[in-house]
């Protein structure tokens, strides 16, 4: 009898079922990879083979050795954005150098280790000592490494010995067992290693909280510095991989692998937020991203819509813990039923969740008149470094050509004109960035909105008329998508904003068919090329555009719930700032902006392009950033943004006219934004 009344949890099965539910998120990516092999298998003409298993095994090695990498950065509460462009250089740099010998193979091997090592060791030194943001160190060195891989190697090529192909991407047995699984599983030993040693619980502390890791006597610093390190290390494995794979060097290699390195950490169930989770789940997901990708080859489905699936992919996985307790979608739908309620009862909103309306707008009558002050009398030295840097880049532009160069209109028509983008995007990207978010995704807003405007409008000025007020709408709508996924469903911006520049790469391949057609109206390409009195057209519509910045971001109660938001979201909630309402209005702004850039660009070039904003993307951010805006969000402003503009317009015109290879241009702008935020910095914490 005792015998059968032996406690539940000493079964096996419900420990089974204990251990499901502490790992939930491990559990269900298992599941989701069964049930996705199944599913291909089902759908499939013949049952899986060998040839399937190592295909499958292959493909997705440096993808998931990626993403053992991206989840050790990720747990430590940073992202990498560096990925990538690290897995490139690595690529290139393996293909270059010669492998007769055993000697220089195992060589090549360790070099394309200690590379990636060493990119990753760069940016934990600024996360970790200098305390910077993750997410710019590494896009800075994301454009500096995609510079350099460039230099090495502009165009494919390179070879790799047959012998490294055979070893990382042949068969460990003969018809039995790829040699990519077992490449994948010494890097999943090596983590476990990892995770079993102090740094292991350094690293989930750190990324739990790290003040009570500091606390508890942790070195926060340490810690950070080698999980970048140790993140690089597996990205350097990850280039090998594909060097061996490919038995060639891409330059561009790495560049989709980006979003899928996070789509597979946020589908294995690590979180986000740093702290939890586990490589194992992020290995599985880099292969259920692969089997995803076999079945939509299986349905006949184009691969323009691979990375419109893997954006989706992310935005639903990241979805997956907004209903929690303390999420902000179940707290924004709790917060619409207590108003709901109150209107039936005949009480205000404010009445309903305990905000009074006086209270709220005596607060804010009072913060904001303080801070809107401080601002200004803080704007001369924010400002003026940017423009006085300026000012040397003309004169050097002087020095170096001579002539009438600086004192002829022509320099500055044509300065305005190429800087008319940038100024366009700083007010979108820094309003998002002044609020504390950041837009990832204005790349392919731009070229999105450009094939859709140049595919309509087909060289009609009378199409233009509703052709660029519909695209200025789509943009919107872009970027409103972007505020619901950050402002309501509580997701990281950089991975709403990810996802959905994946999305729109996607959808701007199925528009366009791979081949963008179209071109703009002869009014879009007078108002970019034209002139009148020796002045190009835009430059007049640049000066109107400028004074409208300065009094959006100066003169109104949007700009000053922007800057509260920045400060602090808690604190403007608390003051009566209508926190969603203003996150999902700056996106909507930067959506609007990013298309506007996306038509005028058209109008430049004649037609548009693929591919056409990725030049974009850090210059956006770099404007900001030199023009004196805290990355962090809260202090900043749009003269000082156009001092960006220029001086960065400024120095690229001056660069196009050196033998200097184009690749230099992304190294300079790398450096350029990492001394500025590290300026910042020694400024705000001085």
């Amino acid at each position: 009898m005792a015998q059968s009344m032996q406690a539940p949890s000493a079964r096996p099965g419900n420990g089974l079922f204990s251990a499901a539910l502490r790992n939930r998120g491990l559990a269900a990516i298992i599941l989701i990879f069964i049930l996705a092999l199944g599913l291909v298998n089902a759908i499939s003409p013949a049952p899986m083979s060998y040839f399937d298993f190592h295909s499958l095994a292959n493909g997705g090695a440096p993808l998931a050795l990626a993403a053992v990498g991206q989840t050790i950065v990720v747990l430590s509460g940073g992202f990498d954005l560096s990925a990538g462009s690290t897995i490139s250089l690595v690529n290139v740099i393996v293909a270059s150098l010669p492998q007769d010998t055993l000697a220089s193979q195992v060589g090549v091997v360790l070099l394309g280790l200690l590379v990636g090592g060493l990119v990753g060791a760069f940016n934990g030194f600024f996360v970790a000592y200098f305390r910077l943001q993750s997410i710019v160190v590494t896009l800075s060195t994301m454009f500096l490494v995609h510079g350099v891989t460039l230099l090495i190697m502009p165009d494919p090529g390179g070879a790799v010995a047959p012998e490294i192909t055979a070893f990382f991407s042949g068969s460990a047995i003969t018809d039995v067992l790829p040699a990519s699984v077992l490449v994948v599983a010494v890097a999943l030993l090596a983590w476990l290693y990892l995770k079993g040693l102090r740094f292991g619980t350094a690293l989930y502390a750190v990324g739990s909280d790290a003040d009570a890791a500091r606390s508890a006597g942790l070195s926060v610093p340490w810690t950070r510095f080698w999980a970048f390190t140790l993140g690089g290390l597996f990205y350097g494995a990850a280039g090998v991989f594909i060097s061996a794979q490919t038995g060639s060097a891409d330059p561009l290699v790495g560049d989709p692998i980006l979003l899928q390195t996070f789509t597979a950490v946020v589908l294995g169930g690590t979180s986000l937020a740093g702290g939890r989770g586990g490589a194992l789940g992020s290995v599985l997901g880099a292969y259920t991203l692969m089997v995803m990708v076999n079945i939509l080859l299986s349905l006949d489905v184009s691969a323009y819509y691979s990375t419109v699936a893997e954006g989706i992919v992310l935005i639903v996985a990241a979805m997956a813990g907004a209903l929690g307790s303390e999420a902000p979608l179940r707290q924004y739908l709790s917060s619409v039923g207590l108003r709901l309620k109150a209107r039936r009862a005949g009480l205000s909103a404010s009445a309903a969740t305990l905000e009074p309306a006086t209270l709220r707008q005596s607060s804010a009558d009072q913060g904001w008149n303080v801070s809107w002050l401080v601002r200004h009398a803080d704007l001369v030295r924010i400002v003026l470094p940017a423009y006085l840097a300026f000012v040397v880049v003309v004169v050097a532009t002087q020095v170096v050509y001579g002539g009438d160069t600086i004192f002829a209109w022509k320099y500055y028509d044509s300065l305005i004109v190429l800087g008319s983008f940038l100024a366009i995007l700083a007010l979108g990207q820094g309003t998002v960035i002044l609020s504390g978010g950041l837009d990832l995704s204005i790349a392919w807003t731009i070229a999105f909105c450009g094939i859709l405007a140049a595919g309509l409008i087909n060289g009609s000025n009378l199409a233009s008329v509703w052709v660029i007020p519909l695209v200025l709408v789509i943009g919107a709508a872009i970027g409103g998508l972007n505020g619901v996924g950050v402002a309501i469903l509580g997701l990281p911006p950089i991975v709403v904003t990810l996802a959905m520049n994946g999305i729109l790469q996607g959808a701007a391949l199925v528009f366009s068919d791979g081949t963008p057609a179209g071109f703009t109206s002869p009014g879009l390409r007078w108002l970019m090329t034209g002139k009148v009195l020796g002045i190009t057209p835009v430059v007049v519509f640049v000066a109107i555009f400028v004074l409208a910045a300065i009094g959006l971001l100066g003169r109104t109660v949007f700009s000053r719930w922007v800057y509260a938001l920045g400060n602090s979201p808690r604190a403007s909630y608390l003051a009566g700032v209508n926190v969603r309402t203003t996150t999902i209005a700056v996106y909507v702004l930067s959506g609007v902006c990013s298309a506007l850039v996306g038509i005028l660009l058209t109008g430049f070039g004649g037609q548009a392009s693929l591919g056409m904003g990725d030049t974009y993307l850090l210059p956006s951010i770099a404007v900001v950033i030199i023009g004196g805006t805290l990355i962090t969000g809260g202090r900043g402003h749009y003269v000082g943004m156009l001092g960006g503009v220029l001086l960065l317009t400024a120095l690229q015109t001056l660069l196009a006219g050196t033998t200097l290879p184009s690749a230099s241009r992304d190294i300079i702008f790398g450096l350029v934004v990492l001394a500025a935020v590290l300026a910042l910095r020694e400024r705000s914490t001085g």
